[in-house]
């Protein structure tokens, strides 16, 4: 079964995109901040990380950035889900190797479809 990683503060948000993957048929390990991030997903191997920016403690880019500097997890693809907008927020998660960035409010669709594009680019989805 592909593991996703969903780091997301917000209930709503993370329990709605949650279900989605689930009925999808992926398992979600959901984390509600950044504290530990990039040991978690050290710890968990999974097949893809969902990342929002804004969570409290520690944000979305300090662990995208941690996960992208690490040998063992670099090539997880990442997803950015997040409100922020502006370009520079855009290309400062492009530039640390974000591979997509989804702009919230999102459609849980177009989600499930960013998803699955990330997973067969990465191999992990024929």
């Amino acid at each position: 079964m592909i593991k996703i990683v969903y780091f997301e503060d917000e209930e709503s948000i993370a329990a709605l995109a949650e279900k989605k993957l689930q009925k999808a048929g992926y398992k979600v390990l959901l984390r509600v901040n950044g504290v530990n991030g990039f040991e978690f997903v050290k710890e968990e191997q999974p097949d893809l990380i969902l990342l929002d920016i804004m969570m409290p403690v520690v944000d979305g880019f300090s662990v995208l950035a941690a996960i992208k500097e690490d040998e063992e997890t670099a090539s997880i693809p990442i997803i950015i889900l997040s409100a922020l907008g502006d370009k520079s927020d855009v290309i400062k998660g492009i530039e640390l190797g974000a591979d997509d960035y989804l702009l919230k409010p999102f459609h849980p669709k177009t989600m499930l479809q960013r998803v699955e594009q990330a997973l067969r680019s990465a191999g992990k989805l024929v």
